[in-house]
């Protein structure tokens, strides 16, 4: 098959969003299929040895959001000319936005069915970026509007099916999950982690993903201002709030406890982290499903995550991890008792590590399955 992901995020960015079509264009290509990503211009480095075609468009910088880029392929000519020399037999979209818009024009223009995932909370993004409410909802109805012009639509989990729904989206809902790769971390990649943020002999509390207020970093710098032990809270990633977190841990007292890592591109490093932590601390509540939480299970490390949040899918309260309410004061418990028992620590790590992560492959290999039934049923329509 001949397969165009249009995404308005990508490498180098390490979102979620960006993450997934990655890992989808990756794996397709690897079974033989021709793909091409369709994404903002950016600094990705040396690009070669990809088994996929990068179709960049110019980007800009946004204000608020300066790890990301935005753009109109629509309306730069090279992006054109190089859309137009493709002749796709499916087009998925990862976005609502411009490079979504594009994807749906591209569909139109050629006859082919467009698959469209829906990954974010758009209302929160939104309400972040402008603070007024009316244009969140409206710009929610918005992103619905937009997936009624899919032929089918996609949903990371059902907790981001039913937010698609209430943003006012008609079409029938397919819950197709993220996957996770389980890969071994090199024990001399940990103990150089280890020893350079100086976790040896504490227990290790882990977040990453973006420094960003919306993930409810708050909650667990809060949380962290209340556990009577000796820890350390690594906080991986990059964001727009990453100095405004670095003062709120000053002006909590426990700065000394907190290692802001910053941007991590190594996937050795990010792996060594995760099997490192004794637990990982997630309880955003923003977030449609929990890529991360899957990636922390993958390395045997448990997580905490807020009940009946899209990142809390999957887990069973002391079992496979670890649930709490969304209050610093019951976060705090929640990591305070599953530090206590070792054993239960560990043996909800293993039960994480067997239950929560699907291969990638496996999510790939049903996309494909997908792919072809969509555009058999599409021909037949035409």
């Amino acid at each position: 098959m001949k397969i165009i992901q249009f995404t308005d995020s990508f490498i180098p960015v390490t979102d979620g969003v960006g993450s997934v079509v990655y890992q989808y264009a990756l794996d397709m290509a690897k079974k033989g299929h021709e793909v091409y990503v369709v994404a903002p211009q950016t600094d990705t480095g040396y690009r070669g040895g990809l088994p996929f075609e990068l179709v960049d468009y110019v980007g800009f910088n946004l204000a608020k959001l300066k790890s990301y880029k935005a753009g109109f392929p629509a309306l730069d000519p090279h992006c054109q000319s190089r859309l137009n020399m493709i002749h796709a037999d499916i087009v998925h979209v990862h976005t609502p936005f411009t490079a979504g818009q594009a994807g749906i024009l591209y569909a139109q223009n050629h006859k082919v069915p467009v698959i469209g995932t829906f990954h974010s909370n758009y209302y929160d993004d939104i309400l972040q970026m402008t603070g007024i409410e009316l244009l969140a909802t409206v710009g929610s109805k918005y992103v619905g509007g937009f997936y009624n012009k899919c032929d089918e639509v996609w949903a990371v989990s059902r907790h981001s099916a039913q937010t698609i729904q209430e943003y006012g989206c008609e079409k029938p809902i397919k819950v197709m999950a993220n996957g996770t790769d389980v890969i071994l971390p090199d024990p001399k990649v940990e103990k150089r982690i280890s020893k350079q943020y100086g976790l040896n002999g504490r227990p290790v509390l882990l977040y990453m993903g973006q420094m960003n207020w919306k993930k409810n970093i708050r909650c667990i710098l809060l949380a962290a201002g209340l556990l009577e032990l000796d820890y350390r809270l690594v906080l991986a990633g990059a964001g727009p709030h990453e100095e405004e977190i670095r003062e709120l841990a000053e002006e909590i007292g426990i700065a000394d406890k907190v290692i802001l890592t910053g941007f991590i591109s190594d996937e050795a490093v990010k792996t060594a982290l995760f099997a490192r932590a004794d637990l990982f601390v997630f309880p955003s509540v923003y977030d449609t499903s929990g890529l991360v939480v899957k990636e922390a299970a993958a390395a045997g490390t448990p997580s905490v995550t807020v009940r009946k949040s899209g990142a809390s899918e999957g887990i069973k309260n002391g079992v496979n991890g670890f649930l709490c309410k969304d209050s610093p004061v019951d976060l705090a418990k929640v990591i305070t008792d599953a530090l206590a028992d070792r054993e239960v620590l560990q043996t909800a790590g293993k039960t994480a590590h067997d239950t929560i992560p699907v291969p990638w492959e496996v999510i790939t290999n049903t996309a494909l399955t997908r792919y072809k039934y969509i555009i058999r049923h599409y021909k037949k329509e035409e």
